[in-house]
């Protein structure tokens, strides 16, 4: 967990709270703007209980601690050789990372090391200094919000060029590449390895106008924490931005951010949870489970 971009959160937030503890009078409100501020929006529903019923045996249920000094962190040998071997993955290059401190030490792994199944063998050239001046380029268009011009090579071998504002981008572990998904132009998205030139538009016009924004939306959940619902939808909804309320020890309440895009998947996903979810508001999202569900019914899948 240690190593986990996701539970080392947890690591650093706790140091910072017992940092805070030590120097000064501590209430829980301000312990849970630590937790806000440091890590998720759902983890005070987590951090603080631990604390005030002594799971984690560093603060009493006064919120006060027996440690004299604020905790540090320095790096262990088994984490320079992680990070060392981190470095060794060729798309580090395309984020200009800098590690030092790292020349003497082993990494923990390489390449050869694993052996990686269905998955194809023609990657991205990360190495390759064009890919990683195109790289740069599109990751700083998606930044400023500017249009940008390219030209690319097809599937068919052919040549083309389009204009184009980048939204984001993608990456397939599965195919090992970097997608492009962009708005203003006949492709919605494109391996950035396709390209051959990748330059900033600077003309002038009415397509030089930034599309419109994807709307960001919000659904209201209530979870009956039986068979783990709770976690299997933290778990589910991961990457979307989220805050989580306890109603009462069996019931919480989640409120999902999601943009206009991704509703219908946002729909499936709330309806594979079954009795244990229930959408309590808007009332347009409610219509579009009742709508599915309809559906469903006809096509005798429920």
């Amino acid at each position: 967990m240690i190593f986990s971009e996701l539970y080392s959160v947890y690591y650093r937030t706790v140091a910072k709270i017992l940092s805070l503890v030590v120097t000064a009078e501590t209430t829980e409100k301000d312990i849970c703007r630590q937790i806000s501020e440091n890590a998720f929006s759902e983890s005070v529903l987590t951090i603080l209980p631990a604390f005030k019923e002594e799971k984690w045996q560093l603060l009493d249920r006064e919120l006060t601690t027996s440690i004299l000094h604020e905790p540090t962190m320095p790096l262990t040998l088994l984490e320079k050789r992680w990070l060392k071997a981190i470095m060794e993955d060729p798309r580090i290059k395309l984020f200009d990372v800098q590690m030092e401190g790292l020349e003497d030490v082993t990494p923990l792994f390489t390449a050869a090391d694993y052996k990686v199944f269905d998955k194809y063998t023609d990657s991205d050239p990360y190495g390759d200094e064009a890919y990683i001046r195109n790289f740069k380029l599109v990751t700083e268009a998606i930044r400023t919000r500017r249009p940008i011009r390219i030209t690319m090579t097809n599937r068919n071998g052919k040549e083309v060029w389009v204009r184009c504002f980048p939204q984001r981008l993608e990456y397939s572990e599965k195919d090992d590449k970097f997608r492009i998904i962009a708005a203003g132009c006949r492709y919605s998205q494109f391996n950035l390895g396709r390209i051959t030139t990748c330059e900033f538009y600077n003309g002038h016009g009415p397509w030089n106008e930034v599309p419109r924004e994807n709307a960001l939306r919000e659904v209201v959940l209530e979870i009956v924490d039986k068979r783990n619902a709770l976690e299997r939808v933290m778990m589910h909804f991961a990457h979307f931005e989220k805050q989580a309320e306890k109603v009462d020890d069996l019931h919480y309440k989640v409120r999902i951010r999601y943009y206009e895009n991704d509703e219908t998947e946002i729909v499936i996903r709330v309806l594979s949870f079954g009795p244990y979810v229930k959408v309590i508001e808007p009332e347009s999202f409610v219509n579009l489970i009742k709508e599915r569900l309809k559906k469903q019914k006809e096509c005798e899948l429920v």
